[in-house]
């Protein structure tokens, strides 16, 4: 299918940047959801760039999913002529969330808390407990029908 530079150079631009394509699978509509390019062409761009190994392609619910590749993101580089600092935004890693300076009173070396120990001895100390021939009786059967004796 025949698409004007400028058509592809939009479509290529924001596969690039966002690394992620999303197509209705609707092939009348007269433009994409998010780009100024009619919905075919963006369908046949893409199904040219998978066919060549550049993009994946998955389909659900009537929806083109495309993901780019590692391939695609040099083929994509070459073609738009972009420095190599520049990667899609699919491909940037997260920055690591800050560990908080305060530590927890108690806490050793690693951060983890520890209960003083007499808090913790509490609770094993047995107050009264349940004589050792205590056998609990239950009102009521198991299951259906007379209880077991």
């Amino acid at each position: 299918m025949l698409i004007t530079k400028a058509n592809r150079r939009s479509i290529y631009e924001n596969l690039f940047k966002e690394g992620v394509l999303v197509a209705k699978k609707d092939y009348n509509a007269p433009k994409h959801e998010t780009l100024d390019v009619p919905n075919l062409e963006v369908i046949k761009a893409m199904q040219s760039l998978t066919s060549k190994g550049y993009v994946k392609t998955r389909f659900s619910w009537q929806w083109y999913y495309y993901v780019l590749t590692p391939e695609g993101v040099e083929y994509l580089r070459e073609w738009l002529h972009l420095p190599a600092e520049i990667v899609p935004t699919t491909h940037k890693r997260a920055p690591r969330p800050a560990r908080p300076a305060t530590v927890r009173p108690g806490a050793g070396g690693d951060g983890a808390y520890r209960a003083p120990r007499g808090e913790r001895d509490d609770y094993r100390k047995k107050e009264g407990g349940a004589p050792g021939e205590f056998r609990p009786q239950f009102a009521g059967g198991v299951g259906r029908g007379a209880p077991r004796e």
